[in-house]
């Protein structure tokens, strides 16, 4: 049982593991990444490992929370959240690991509502959604993007974008996953440019 997270000591040990996990993952891959590395890298044994967590799964979805949690460190004023976004997905390509282990698990947790990362992934969409639709919003405020497009329909495109292209890019290292969001955004932008002295309205 995870009852030693509720302690100063268990915090902080808790947050090491989970610092430690994470650049594991992201530098072996997710299916390289074995319970006893983890614990070996923090001098526990995988019983002691686990009782910071509820179990393997659950321990695999706060590494996932770990690294929602740094991507969300920006500016919530962010001037252009729509290429941040794009830029955010290309940097997946320098974390293999992490990408690898977001697309099993949403897989999986996705088929199966008992999933231990049913209730994360769930959550996840609906904030990101939110977070991504409010920047697009400030965007067509400000004039930068087509009044015509609804940003929480656009915010869902460019999440599936997102994921379609990491598992395209899982096949095929070549392809430039931020690349391909930006293109997305690039469209929502075109119906906004002026166009150019004597082109036909």
């Amino acid at each position: 049982m995870a009852t030693l997270g509720r302690y100063p000591k268990g915090v902080a040990k808790r947050a090491e593991i989970l610092e430690t996990a994470l650049a594991l993952v992201a530098r072996q891959g997710f299916h390289q990444t074995s319970v006893r590395d983890i614990a070996d890298a923090v001098g526990l044994s995988q019983a002691g490992l686990l009782h910071y967590f509820e179990s393997k799964d659950d321990l695999w979805v706060a590494i996932l929370r770990t690294r929602d949690e740094i991507d969300a460190a920006k500016d919530p004023h962010d001037p252009d959240p729509a290429a941040s976004f794009a830029a955010l997905v290309g940097r997946n390509a320098e974390v293999p690991g992490l990408v690898q282990m977001f697309t099993n698990l949403s897989a999986a947790a996705a088929t199966d509502p008992e999933h231990p990362a049913h209730e994360y992934f769930r959550e996840r969409y609906a904030r990101v959604r939110h977070t991504i639709a409010a920047g697009l919003g400030r965007m067509q405020a400000a004039g930068r993007l087509d009044p015509s497009v609804d940003p929480e329909v656009l915010a869902s495109v460019l999440m599936a974008v997102s994921d379609g292209m990491q598992l395209q890019w899982m096949f095929d290292p070549t392809r430039d996953m931020g690349e391909h969001v930006a293109a997305v955004i690039a469209l929502a932008q075109a119906g906004n440019r002026p166009q150019a002295s004597g082109s036909p309205a």
